[in-house]
């Protein structure tokens, strides 16, 4: 997915195996409503879970505009090369409705119940680097791959005439954030960190200061947030909570907030998360599809013009 002027926008749909009629009409509803993104979490290791290429390729199946990410991919479980083959299929099949995102891994004490070993932080950072630099050598026409790295080796394969997906992460520590500054198209805070947290001030620096050693500007790796919140029929008094951490209001705060975090922290996409409240979860969607996302579009497209 190209980042465009206009913030993105997008949803979280639920992996959960016993939710599966809803998520899907609501992955459908996103769509219909004009979002631009749809997506899930990758936990392969909880029985209960869905996996998540699997649902991301039945809701693209089932959608026309919106594309898919696997927020974010679990890597130990998921090799490079072979992920490099699931993301090229299903960008082929949707039209490249696809964005990949990626993670050095972080249950691991669950990842090796899947029967994988551990790695320690400084070589999960650097197995994400090379996994990131052998899928975008494995996208596009191209003479056959040859990589010998610490954690893949391939010869001869050839890669998919298909365009390389952008590739965000959920990068935390510094290591994998300037991964994302050398080699990323976005970053994901974690811990649904926003744009007034101390964890967005901290970080982005490294991503920028990674971004320019590498011979890239700042601009090239976008923010995107995920952002767990109430979508309110009314305004709430406390929009913000004690630590400072949003936490929803009514359409218009919520408009006015991500507005001004577009205009002023240079944010280029939104994910919401439903957060239960009593409110039908179609209903709060279609806030956010149908109010709130063109609402912030209208405004930060005017501002700039």
């Amino acid at each position: 997915m190209p980042l465009h002027s206009k913030p993105l926008f997008g949803t979280g749909i639920s992996t959960a195996v016993d939710e599966v009629e809803e998520t899907l009409r609501l992955a459908v509803q996103a769509d219909r409503q004009g979002l631009d993104l749809v997506t899930v979490s990758d936990h392969p290791y909880f029985g209960g879970r869905l996996d998540a290429y699997a649902i991301l390729g039945v809701v693209l199946g089932r959608t026309e505009r919106v594309s898919g990410l696997v927020c974010v991919t679990n890597l130990p479980s998921r090799p490079a090369p072979m992920l490099a083959r699931t993301v090229t299929s299903l960008s082929a099949l949707t039209g490249g409705r696809l964005v990949l995102g990626m993670g050095a891994g972080g249950l691991w004490d669950d990842i090796a119940r899947l029967g994988l070993p551990k790695l320690g932080p400084g070589a999960a950072v650097r197995a994400l680097e090379e996994a990131i630099t052998l899928v975008r050598l494995l996208c596009g026409k191209g003479e056959p791959v040859t990589f010998e790295g610490e954690f893949y080796q391939v010869r001869d394969l050839e890669p998919a005439p298909v365009e390389v997906p952008p590739v965000w992460t959920g990068a935390v520590g510094p290591k994998s954030l300037a991964v994302t500054g050398r080699v990323a198209d976005g970053w994901i805070p974690g811990h649904a960190a926003d744009w007034l947290s101390p964890r967005y001030r901290e970080s982005r620096p490294v991503i920028d200061e990674a971004a320019l050693t590498a011979g890239r500007q700042p601009g090239d790796v976008a923010t995107v947030y995920n952002l767990p919140g109430v979508i309110t029929a009314t305004a709430s008094a406390a929009p913000r909570d004690r630590e400072g951490r949003w936490r929803g209001g009514s359409v218009g705060q919520w408009v006015e907030e991500l507005t001004g975090a577009a205009l002023e922290f240079g944010a280029s996409g939104f994910v919401h998360f439903r957060v239960e409240d009593g409110t039908p979860a179609d209903v709060t969607l279609g806030r956010w599809a149908e109010e709130i996302a063109p609402a912030v579009r209208e405004a930060v497209r005017s501002a700039r013009n």
